[in-house]
């Protein structure tokens, strides 16, 4: 066993017993370089990475690489999940240098930590124009004996390179209407009318693009908007890329027709996607959209909670196939005989029409992924659902992909807001009580004296890491969604001490930019800053909207002033690439609609009444409103002050822009409210 024994991320333990002599990301490491002379190599990786699972086993699991491994370079290996500063850091300069990125990341470094060859999967032996593993080693160490001063000023000057990369942040104003529909013009452009989604494949679930269009529509009534959010999840969800049989998404599609997923499930895309289908079902009452947004809830629940009831991170793309060897996809795909052999004949052949399973097959070695292909069929619902049952019970008996049980913060605080608001908007009490079981576990485990967050936990104990910026500001989304769906106020106050600590730490006082590190945060080549989305809403578009809505909430000056500061590089971004701050747009929408504040109030927590009120207030459409309930003088909500009850009746109010309608106490009435006006 290697010194990643002593680590509390699965991905790291899983290279513990590697011949490699690792060492963990730390000052540690990097002395042992300087006292040896050597250089650094930098593994980057994630547990349910398919080919960072190839490469270990191909390379650092091989006792000669090992060898020449540990008698010329340190090498460290990273969890990218417990530390997206180091990834994001060094990813900057692979993608600066290659024109690519991706994971594994092998990056050498000399002791002082910067940068000078790159690159990300190397296999054992050439392959397709690639150099070897051992070669690329060979080379590395002969330049670092050799050519000494040649690699000093490659790493000089990407270091200098790097720090010299600025961003325009806009002129501190917020978009305005004219930004927006350039954005919307844009995506429109690059989207596929055929298939659903945008570009090509690569395809990647758009969660936040689809939040943006959603809350457009309501907006604006842009009949184009609701169109593409439509049709992307509808396309999305009888894709393979979608579990048909136990829910959940994978993280992406191989290919444009959302067919072959790239297996892993993640905790965050199946958060942000959940919310997704529920709001689309929110706007459109779409009976597929309910369905989705409560197989995808029931599938986190069920697969990815922990016993101290947080969310792991993901399930692997790899399992293995009954033979010992760990095969991408096998435990989802399924052959034609695979299917006679648990439902018989009969049934067999109504699932292969019904599921797109086909002899060729539509993955490897003639297995299918199941899908709902367009079809003019129609099957009955009765012997759906049972095929589907037992096509699930057997799955089950399979050997199940790996699970990293790692609590990641940000991805947990997602999760709560999603869980909490399907749980409202379809009478699941249950689901809103996993999202306040999580949010506990974030309040008891990963908050400390301060506020200050750790970025994950295992087994309920703290992680070494500090939070990130999207660790505050996803939490505090979460946090202000269960807040408004509960009516408990004390997860807006929690919220408000995590975005203090965002005005505190993260912002630059200055321009109104945001970090992803805190000022206080270990120092890196660069301190990292990237206000565009990846496979989750960037800290900085996530900051901004988690700040407005505490504004909206309590009437704070300071959070709305520096939320519109952050929401300049949307407007400088927003009509010129689209698709990658998807977020920050759906922000924008908030701010241009108010957001509006509802308050309602009723004789008791219990009132019939003051539920439907709260019902219909949560289900509005209104880009970002937020809710507060509450009994008049509760001291919960700043905006349950001075709200009284209306001839004894459960009353609610709605404002917006410093402008108060009349209190209404009919659910018509305030749906009515809540619903934009579009001139």
């Amino acid at each position: 066993m290697n010194r990643l024994a002593d680590t509390q991320s699965p991905y790291l333990l899983q290279h513990a017993s590697n011949p490699v002599d690792w060492w963990p990301w730390g000052k540690e490491a990097f002395a042992e370089a300087e006292r040896r002379g050597v250089p650094v190599l930098l593994s980057v990786g994630y547990s349910s990475c398919h080919w960072c699972h190839v490469m270990a086993h191909e390379s650092f699991e091989d006792q000669a690489t090992a060898d020449f491994l540990n008698a010329h370079f340190v090498s460290v290996k990273v969890d990218r999940e417990e530390r997206p500063d180091v990834d994001a850091v060094y990813m900057e300069a692979v993608q600066a240098a290659t024109g690519q990125g991706g994971w594994p990341m092998t990056v050498f470094l000399t002791p002082d930590g910067e940068p000078f060859y790159f690159g990300t999967y190397f296999p054992p032996a050439p392959w397709h124009g690639m150099p070897s593993f051992r070669q690329v080693l060979e080379g590395v160490r002969q330049a670092w004996s050799e050519r000494p001063e040649e690699v000093a000023e490659v790493a000089g000057k990407i270091v200098r390179d790097l720090s010299g990369r600025e961003m325009s942040y806009g002129d501190g104003a917020a978009p305005g209407e004219a930004e927006l529909a350039q954005a919307l013009l844009g995506l429109t452009r690059e989207y596929d009318p055929q298939r659903g989604g945008f570009a090509g494949a690569p395809k990647f679930p758009p969660s936040m693009v689809i939040e943006f269009l959603l809350r457009h529509h309501a907006r604006t009534g842009a009949e184009g908007a609701l169109q593409m959010a439509r049709d992307t999840c509808e396309r999305m969800a009888r894709g393979g890329i979608y579990d048909q049989l136990g829910g959940g998404f994978a993280r992406y599609s191989v290919d444009r027709d959302w067919v072959v997923p790239h297996f892993e499930k993640m905790l965050y895309d199946n958060a942000l996607l959940c919310r997704v289908y529920a709001h689309l079902w929110r706007a459109t009452g779409s009976e597929a959209a309910r369905r989705v947004a409560l197989e995808t809830a029931d599938f986190m629940v069920r697969e990815l909670r922990t016993a101290e009831g947080g969310f792991a991170s993901a399930l692997d793309a790899d399992s293995d196939d009954g033979t010992g060897r760990h095969v991408e996809g096998v435990y989802y795909v399924w052959t034609p005989a695979q299917l006679t052999e648990v439902l018989g004949e009969d049934d067999a052949r109504l699932a292969a029409r019904y599921f797109g399973v086909t002899e060729e097959g539509t993955f490897e070695e003639g297995a299918s992924v199941l899908q709902l292909p367009q079809q003019d069929e129609v099957f009955d619902a009765g012997k759906v659902a049972s095929v589907r049952e037992r096509l699930l019970v057997a799955r089950g008996e399979r050997p199940a992909p790996g699970r990293d049980d790692k609590v990641v913060a940000a991805w947990n605080g997602l999760a709560v807001a999603a869980l909490a608001e399907t749980g409202a908007y379809f009478d699941r009490p249950d689901l809103v009580d996993a999202a306040l079981a999580a949010a506990d576990l974030l309040v008891r485990v990963h908050l400390d004296e301060q506020a200050r967050l750790s970025r994950t936990s295992r087994d309920g104990r703290t992680g070494a890491n500090a939070g990130v910026l999207e660790d505050y500001a996803d939490v505090a989304e979460g946090f202000l969604a269960l807040a408004s769906v509960t009516g408990e106020g004390v997860w807006l106050e929690f919220a408000g001490f995590l975005l203090d600590h965002v005005l505190a730490r993260f912002t630059d006082e200055e321009t109104g930019a945001l970090y992803d590190t805190a000022a206080d945060a270990e120092q890196l080549i660069r301190r990292p800053q990237d206000p565009t989305d990846n496979a989750v809403p960037s800290g900085w578009s996530a900051a901004a909207g988690a700040l407005l809505s505490y504004a909206a909430h309590t009437g704070s000056e300071p959070h709305r002033a520096a939320a519109e500061r952050a929401l300049g590089v949307v407007k400088a971004l927003g009509p010129r690439v689209p698709r990658f701050i998807g977020w920050g747009l759906a922000v924008a929408e908030a701010l241009l609609d108010g957001p509006r504040e509802v308050a309602v109030v009723g004789p008791s927590a219990a009132d019939p009444s003051a539920l439907e009120l709260r019902r219909a207030a949560l289900l509005g459409t209104a880009p970002g409103a937020v809710v507060a309930c509450g009994t008049p003088g509760g001291e919960e909500f700043p905006l349950l002050a001075d709200r009284v009850l209306i001839d004894g009746a459960a009353t609610a109010y709605v404002c917006r822009n410093f402008v108060c309608e009349l209190p209404v106490s009919d659910v018509d009435a305030l749906t009515d409210r809540l619903t934009p006006t579009h001139t």
